[in-house]
């Protein structure tokens, strides 16, 4: 069962993601041990019963753990949940850096060609209609924004028709990561559309039953986002101010 991202309106939710942020984002590092109970639900301006509710949730996402005597940790970033839906949407929401997008990547690598090639030897008339019309939507984009929502439905519904339950599991939890990636990718390209050819080609395999066909049409996808992402990177790291040595 795919855990949803925890409700941020309610008062331990509301301190599960301001604690968990701080962790994920580094205000809180590895081995740094958490105020103690009481201090830390007056610094948050809630009770204790909402703190320790919240604590159990960060504890199970592999954040914290309380130990005897020494009260509660951070623990170490192996030990994170780190397909957990808080846990990425909290790095997602922070400045991705170049080492997470390039696993995000890979990731995608692993995942996206082989359901590629599922969804053309498995696909319904409905599933194809679905992933037709997110085509549609990549095509009528204004903006990356529109672009971007546009391309999470198109990856979304070919995950769909895989037909396979387990793999279509896995978009709710990675969505948050491919949205921030999908933005990301629109951002950098000077014209956010630049890879309508490789989706229409992914499309056009799924439609024809052609599973090695759209199997390399994802790849070669995937690896022209990379580059186009390695090159933002490149031309980031021109423009960074060179220290001054005195």
């Amino acid at each position: 069962m795919v855990k949803k991202a925890t409700d941020a309106r309610s008062l331990h939710g509301h301190v599960v993601r301001e604690l968990g942020r701080r962790i994920v984002v580094g205000d809180l590092r590895p081995g740094d041990v958490l105020p103690r109970e009481e201090t830390l639900a007056e610094s948050m301006d809630v009770s204790r019963t909402a703190l320790r509710e919240a604590l159990k949730v960060l504890s199970a996402k592999g954040l914290i753990e309380a130990r005897p005597k020494t009260g509660t940790r951070v623990r170490p970033k192996d030990s994170w949940n780190q397909l957990d839906a808080d846990v990425l949407s909290w790095r997602c929401a922070s400045m991705p850096t170049d080492d997470f997008v390039e696993k995000l990547v890979e990731m995608r690598e692993i995942i996206e060609p082989a359901a590629a090639a599922a969804a053309a030897r498995r696909r319904t008339a409905a599933e194809l209609a679905k992933i037709d019309l997110a085509y549609r939507q990549m095509e009528a984009a204004k903006n990356s924004d529109e672009w971007a929502v546009a391309d999470l439905s198109f990856h979304d519904a070919v995950l769909q028709a895989t037909g396979n339950e387990l793999v279509i599991s896995l978009f709710s939890v990675i969505e948050s990561a491919l949205g921030m990636y999908f933005v990301l990718s629109a951002q950098t390209a000077g014209d956010f559309s630049y890879s309508l050819p490789h989706h229409l080609k992914v499309l056009e395999a799924i439609r024809r039953n052609q599973p090695e066909v759209a199997r390399k049409a994802m790849q070669g996808m995937i690896a022209d986002s990379r580059a186009n992402l390695r090159k933002r990177g490149k031309a980031a790291a021109k423009k960074a101010p060179k220290p001054r040595h005195k």
